[in-house]
């Protein structure tokens, strides 16, 4: 594996997207019009805007002078964006590349450009603070929609996340809030877990980028609805230059629809400052981890 950090096509695909809006939203022309005026489905326009699919060369070309763009700096930054975004082969081999999903692969992309990212996890510790026999043991959950292959190859990148959030030293600023419920269920046992939380205290938390709040009890019921969820920024225009990643066990999504972006982020600032403030959440992680320990030094 090899990173790219300045060039990955997701975040130049992100890019060519929030130029291409903008140019069109400069202008009176609506997505039909757009559709109409070069001949293609309206679809295929509104699937460039979205970044759901990366545009060639040629019809960026054709966009840009429908809108009237004659900036030809601009135009030539934009085309190698552009092409950039339509490698298929950046930071995993290929072997690799077929099992993970799509969603997953445009994640580990845009976490190699974010300056902030905010997570909210209501089930477990997410991905890439996991330990490695946290992972193991989530991604052993009994289920015959991953196989023996698929679960190896997201533990090896599941860890090589964790190592770089911890590791780094220009990681982004990382955000974390976890419900309280999170610290209290023991998953993949009192072992497991104590471990954990040990290393969300006690190495993980001490990092300067990261901060982590737990969410109380008493407040996590609606937001936990929304299921897990991470904000991205690429950059400082937090408004545009933004997606929001959701998963669950099988299945993921990339949204780039700035509207999507920002309920998220709405919802995600005004419980920040409703959660335990990052001291007392600490506090509360290491004494669930002290619990467990003692459970264990009982029980030997």
């Amino acid at each position: 594996m090899s990173a790219a950090r300045d060039e990955t096509p997701a975040v130049a695909r992100q890019r060519v997207r929030r130029a291409l809006r903008k140019a069109r939203q400069a202008t009176p022309l609506i997505q039909g019009d757009v559709a109409k005026r070069l001949g293609w489905s309206l679809s295929k326009v509104q699937r460039i805007e979205s970044g759901e699919v990366a545009v060639s060369v040629t019809d960026l070309r054709a966009l840009l002078a429908v809108y009237g763009v004659r900036d030809e700096a601009a135009i030539e930054q934009l085309a190698r964006d552009a092409a950039i975004a339509r490698r298929q082969r950046w930071w995993i081999t290929p072997e690799y590349r077929k099992h993970l999903t799509p969603g997953l692969r445009m994640l580990l992309q845009f976490e190699a450009q974010a300056t902030t990212v905010r997570a909210y996890q209501p089930l477990v510790i997410p991905g890439d603070l996991q330990t490695p026999a946290m992972a193991e043991h989530l991604l052993s959950w009994s289920d015959t929609s991953l196989t023996d292959v698929d679960r190896k190859v997201r533990f090896d990148v599941r860890m090589l996340r964790a190592k770089r959030v911890a590791e780094r030293d220009d990681s982004p600023a990382y955000l974390l809030m976890l419900d309280e419920a999170v610290i209290k269920r023991e998953t993949g046992g009192r072992e497991v877990m104590a471990e954990q939380l040990e290393s969300v205290a006690e190495i993980i938390a001490r990092r300067p980028n990261i901060h982590i709040r737990l969410v109380k009890l008493a407040m996590g019921a609606n937001l936990s609805m929304m299921g897990p969820f991470t904000i991205l920024d690429l950059s400082d225009d937090d408004h545009e230059d933004a997606v929001v990643y959701r998963e669950s066990y099988t299945d993921d999504t990339v949204d780039h629809d700035s509207e999507t972006v920002g309920y998220y982020r709405q919802r995600f600032e005004s419980m920040w400052p409703q959660c335990y403030d990052e001291i007392d959440s600490l506090r509360l992680i290491r004494a669930e981890a002290g619990t467990l320990r003692a459970s264990l030094i009982r029980d030997s």
